[in-house]
């Protein structure tokens, strides 16, 4: 018998959307499937062997097909992906909690007392280009929730692209929230020009956006403090490079640190330029 299988398993459900995830989904689902109540991979007809892996690793498998209306994929997992347990956890296929973070949650959840907030942010330990970044923008997501306190906007986005079926950049709305210390480690595989090609879809969404204020304000106030900052801030780009290169200490992270800031400042100037784009 492990360690792991001798100790109480948390009382959370582990909810893993996916779509072609073959290549991560083995080690993410290993990492969590001997820790908490419940493993769900919650699938959008991926064409490689996702669904295949994810169950001889011992997670339930839920088909998912988007309608094209609200509620998208992760309020459509809060509302029907194992209703019976209260909090819930979104891991991405390419994620996996650090043992410290695993550490942090059994003290807060099997200690005896009650929850008190009603949704944990989790800073994301992210791997760029096959770099674990120790410096740099840190990705923060609000990925622990319990479901009845807590919920996904639904902003008058559906006719903007680059999202389809995923909730867009913003945070589901819930209070009060605490920020948990330790990381949600995103160990990406893929190849580098995965990054590119998923950023210039949410370029798509993020310009589409700025040319349509009244919904950019709906989704401003779901963002994090740091979100809302940045959505105001003039020369996006320029100020993304040097707040993760400089100010956050990127340099620290070698050339890995340095091409994560370009590409991070290269995304904020496709933005720009989509949405200075005239209308056809």
């Amino acid at each position: 018998m492990t360690e792991s299988s001798e100790r109480p398993r948390l009382p959370i459900a582990v909810v893993i959307p996916t779509k072609n995830e073959a290549a991560n989904i083995t080690g993410t689902v290993r990492s969590v499937v001997d820790h908490f109540q419940a493993v769900v991979v919650v699938d959008s007809d991926s064409t490689d062997d996702t669904r295949k892996l994810a169950a001889a690793e011992g997670a339930e498998i839920v088909p998912y097909v988007w309608d094209g209306k609200y509620p998208k994929k992760k309020q459509w997992c809060l509302d029907h992906v194992r209703t019976e347990i209260p909090w819930v956890l979104f891991v991405d296929g390419d994620e996996m909690p650090s043992p410290e973070l695993l550490a942090e949650l059994r003290r807060i959840f099997l200690d005896g007392r009650p929850v008190r907030p009603a949704a944990f942010d989790i800073p994301l330990g992210y791997w760029f280009a096959g770099r674990r970044l120790r410096h740099g923008y840190t990705i923060v997501k609000r990925a622990l929730l319990d479901r009845t306190r807590a919920r996904f906007p639904e902003p008058d986005d559906l006719d903007a692209p680059g999202m389809g079926e995923q909730e867009g950049h913003y945070q589901p709305l819930a209070d009060p929230v605490v920020r948990l210390k330790a990381p949600l480690e995103h160990m990406d595989l893929d190849p580098v020009r995965t990054w590119f090609e998923r950023h210039n879809r949410y370029s798509d969404w993020e310009a589409w956006l700025e040319k349509n204020p009244d919904v950019r304000e709906q989704i401003r106030t779901a963002k994090t403090r740091q979100g809302q900052l940045f959505h105001k801030a003039p020369f996006k780009p320029l100020l993304s490079f040097a707040y993760a290169y400089v100010y956050r200490r990127g340099f620290l992270d070698g050339r890995a640190g340095f091409d994560y800031a370009l590409a991070m400042s290269f995304y904020r100037w496709q933005i720009g330029l989509k949405s200075r784009e005239p209308d056809l």
